[in-house]
């Protein structure tokens, strides 16, 4: 018997990292999966392993998430778990964003979020009980210079989270994850540098970078009914990277002297 035995889930960003394998976990805990994510053709591959439900979906496009979670309702036979996993970042320091991309940011990070609730949270209610987990970030928790709009968009999560635990109680429990360093598609590129993997481990008293699959069992935990007096919460899940500070402290001033020639200090 699974902990998610009988549960329909929509995870957004669910094609790679986090959400992949937060999906594959669900599955594997017994519930039905329906993959959102803006690269159609990695939503399908990871849906065609799951027996799950695919769609293409921006989760900034409000008409399509909403026509996509109704379809997706209507074939999974109603909503019981929701993970609003989808996000996007960079780094620059604040006077240096060009607006369109702070708008970005934030739209992906923070509409993606509300849009996601707004969009589900009315099936979960017609369920007569739910579970929303959303991914918040350290970075919301202890920011870093160079990464403004994301660390706004990911502390603008967590309060979401707690209004919509206290509008929604006690029907549909709302809770926020926060990663610390993932080994993800996003933080490659990063851990890709010469010493950062080694910088980042440094960092995390237990020692090693976090895997997607750290991320999916706790989701799988707050979406399970062995959290069924969680609510309103941000759990920070990040190997202890924070006790010592925030997570990419001194990346902006590395990468400006990086680009400038200069090298890393």
């Amino acid at each position: 018997m699974g902990l998610l035995d009988g549960q329909r889930a929509i995870v957004t960003g669910g094609a790679s990292g986090i959400g992949r394998a937060t999906c594959r976990r669900m599955a594997a805990e017994g519930a039905r999966i329906a993959v959102f994510d803006v690269n159609g053709a990695a939503a399908h591959t990871v849906a065609s392993e799951l027996d799950g439900l695919a769609y293409q979906v921006d989760v900034t496009d409000f008409e399509a998430l909403s026509e996509a979670v109704d379809d997706a309702v209507r074939r999974l036979g109603g909503l019981s778990a929701v993970f609003n996993n989808a996000g996007a970042g960079s780094m620059s320091q604040i006077h240096d964003w060009p607006i369109d991309q702070w708008n970005r940011l934030v739209a992906v990070n923070l509409g993606g979020v509300f849009q996601g609730m707004k969009a589900t949270i009315p099936h979960l209610l017609e369920n007569g009980t739910g579970s929303i987990v959303s991914t918040a970030s350290i970075s919301g928790t202890r920011p870093s210079a160079g990464e403004a709009p994301y660390s706004a968009a990911k502390a603008a999560v967590v309060a979401l989270t707690a209004n919509a635990a206290l509008e929604y109680a006690p029907t549909v429990r709302v809770n926020a994850v926060s990663p610390g360093m993932i080994r993800t598609g996003m933080t490659e590129p990063l851990l890709g540098f010469d010493g950062m993997t080694e910088r980042m481990v440094t960092k995390t008293p237990l020692a090693r970078i976090g895997e997607p699959e750290d991320i999916a069992d706790v989701v799988v935990f707050l979406s399970s009914d062995l959290s069924r007096f969680v609510t309103g919460q941000n759990l920070v899940v990040d190997g202890g990277m924070t006790l010592h500070g925030a997570g990419v402290d001194g990346l902006l001033d590395y990468f400006s002297a990086m680009l400038s020639g200069s090298g890393p200090n």
